[in-house]
Order: C-alpha cells, then sequence, then structure tokens
C-alpha cells in the first residue's frame, strides 16, 4: 500500500513545531523552578523571622521537617538539611528582588553552591549574576569559584582602548582573562610549545569553558598562504558575541617584545583573508607562561592591531604523575582492592 504523500511544507512545519515545544518546556522549566526558588525563600525567612522575634529554637526545623513531609509525602526538598539551606539563602539575600530576578532562574544546587563555596556578598552576587547570564551547572560554577574567575576576569594586558571601538573595546576587555588556568594540562619543563597546543586541543572541551562563553574553535595549526608561503596559526576561535576571529599564540616561556609583530602579521592576514561581511577586526590573545606587566605595556603601546597578553598555570608534571589519567576517570577504572 503507498504511503500518503507528504507536502513540500511539511518539513519546514514540522521543524517551526519541534521549537515551538522546545520553547514551551523551557518556559515551563523556568517557571517551576522560580517558583520553588521563591517558596524556599519565603520558608526560609519565615524561620528566620520566628527565631529572631519569637524565640523559637533549632528544633523547629526538625519538626516543620516532619510535618511538610507528611502534609506533601510526594514533595522532595523539605529534608532537615534543605530548610537550613532554605534559612541561609534567605539569610544571605535578603534583597527580594534578587531573589526574584537573577536567583530565579538559577537550579536550586546552583544556589546551594553559592551559599557552600562563597562568604564575601560581592563575590557571590558576580557568581550569581554570571552563573545565571551563562546557564552554568553546579559543576560549572564550582570550577570557575576555585579557579577564582572574578578575580582574574577581564585582567589581561592589552591595547583595545587603542585599537577597537568603544563599546568592542569595553566587551573585549571584560573578556579577557589573566592568568588562564590550564589545571587540565600536563606539560613537563622541557616541553615545547607544540606539545601544549597538542594538550589543549586533546582537552579542548577543557579549554573551551576556561576561555569562556562565546568562543567557537576553528583549529590548529590554522594554515594562511601569504605571498606564496605558509604560515601556521597555533589555534584559531571565532568569538560569536564579538563577531570576530580570535587568534591565539603559544608561548612556553617569558613574554618577549617580539611576539607582538609575529601577532600583528598574523592579525593583518586573518582579516585579509578570513573576514567577511559582518565581521569586526580580527584578536590575537599572546599566552605565555609568564610576563612582566611594563615590557608588555610597552611593547603594545604603539600597536596598531587589538592584542591581549596573558599568563597561564599549568598542572606540574610531579602532580600529574599520581592522578588517574583521563582514560581512567572515564571507564570508572576501580583502584580499590
Amino acid at each position: 500500500m503507498p504511503s500518503n504523500p507528504v507536502p513540500p511544507e511539511y518539513g519546514d512545519w514540522l521543524s517551526d513545531l519541534k521549537d515551538a515545544i522546545r520553547q514551551a518546556r523551557t518556559r515551563a522549566v523556568l517557571a517551576i523552578n522560580a517558583e520553588m526558588s521563591f517558596i524556599y525563600w519565603r520558608i526560609g525567612r519565615d524561620i528566620l523571622d520566628r527565631q529572631r522575634d519569637l524565640g523559637w529554637g533549632a528544633r523547629v526545623i526538625d519538626r516543620l521537617s516532619v510535618d511538610l513531609k507528611e502534609a506533601f509525602p510526594d514533595a522532595k526538598g523539605f529534608s532537615p538539611r534543605n530548610l537550613k539551606y532554605m534559612r541561609r539563602f534567605a539569610e544571605v539575600w535578603p534583597d527580594r528582588t534578587i531573589v526574584q530576578g537573577i536567583l530565579a532562574r538559577l537550579p536550586w544546587s546552583v544556589n546551594i553552591a553559592l551559599l557552600d563555596k562563597l562568604e564575601a556578598p560581592d563575590a557571590r552576587l558576580w557568581y550569581a549574576q554570571a552563573a545565571n547570564a551563562h546557564g552554568w551547572t553546579r559543576d560549572v560554577l564550582v570550577h570557575q569559584i576555585e579557579t577564582r574567575l572574578h578575580e582574574r576576569q577581564g585582567r589581561a594586558t592589552e591595547n583595545f582602548v587603542s585599537t577597537l571601538e568603544p563599546g568592542q573595546a569595553i566587551a573585549a576587555a571584560g573578556l579577557f582573562k589573566d592568568p588562564y588556568i590550564l589545571d587540565f594540562v600536563d606539560l613537563a619543563a622541557e616541553g615545547r610549545e607544540r606539545d601544549l597546543e597538542a594538550a589543549l586541543v586533546n582537552r579542548i572541551r577543557n579549554l573551551l569553558l576556561e576561555l569562556g562563553t562565546g568562543f567557537a574553535f576553528l583549529g590548529s595549526q590554522y594554515r594562511l598562504t601569504v605571498a606564496g608561503r605558509d604560515y601556521y596559526l597555533d589555534l584559531l576561535f571565532y568569538h560569536t558575541k564579538l563577531h570576530c576571529h580570535v587568534v591565539v599564540d603559544l608561548k612556553i616561556g617569558e613574554f618577549e617584545p617580539e611576539f607582538i609583530g609575529k601577532m600583528g602579521f598574523y592579525l593583518a592576514a586573518v582579516d585579509d583573508h578570513l573576514m567577511t561581511e559582518g565581521d569586526r577586526p580580527s584578536i590575537g590573545l599572546i599566552l605565555c607562561r609568564s610576563k612582566t606587566g611594563l615590557v608588555v605595556e610597552y611593547a603594545l603601546r604603539h600597536v596598531s592591531k587589538p592584542i591581549a597578553v596573558s599568563a597561564y598555570t599549568v598542572l606540574p608534571s610531579d602532580i600529574a604523575r599520581v592522578l588517574p589519567s583521563p582514560t581512567d576517570l572515564e571507564a570508572g577504572l576501580d583502584t580499590g582492592p
């Protein structure tokens, strides 16, 4: 029996329906998450108020846990431990507008991590805003906190004010870090730049996480032909928010002023060969094992191409030797008796 013919427009219609369903599901999840965050905050605030104003003791939390579980047997989240998190949640976030704004869009596990990992209010708010903006999971948030991202973000030495349009310069300056924490890379003291590059490409997901949101990897040893001669870029990215290519040049030692000239050449070649309509000028990032700030500032002072210079740290090889390999971790290797 022949099948019913599918109209030519059916594929586009189905695609539109799938997108609409996905968006509706996302909105439903966000709405549920917002309601849950607010009721948790409300419960925590009520506990705080009664303990402060009425002198209720700590045991009220145990009693409340039992009563709420009995009233809502299918619901989770009313353990004594979680009720204490609700109290802490209300204590550190007294502003209802923040709770119903930034925090309402974060999973409860992310909010708990903010409570567990941070004490300073300013830092806690910074990471809450970043987690909301970038959609970080709990594990990603914890990694960013442990590597002290808020102290590294926007700290690269660069010349963007003099080489980019004002809006682009501000956005780019906030994007680059110093130092970059490449603690997923094992590089021996005698390692070469190609060894570092290979290690980064092998762990490209980790590298993209450290670089931050918006970086799309285009390739390593990316070939450009200029005047009949081939040149190779260590790493090439495209940044989807800055709308420009980002060339990364890896250096195994300390920053030297001559690195700037080489990067300027690469950026000119990328702009001529790879830029398309709508792209903005390419940006260079030179990653060095170490750098002296004043030397970098002098080297960048009269350069016309936008370049940032940052240091990086890698996992010391003596520590790496006692850690399980990525293969072991992925295989769930049992090292017990």
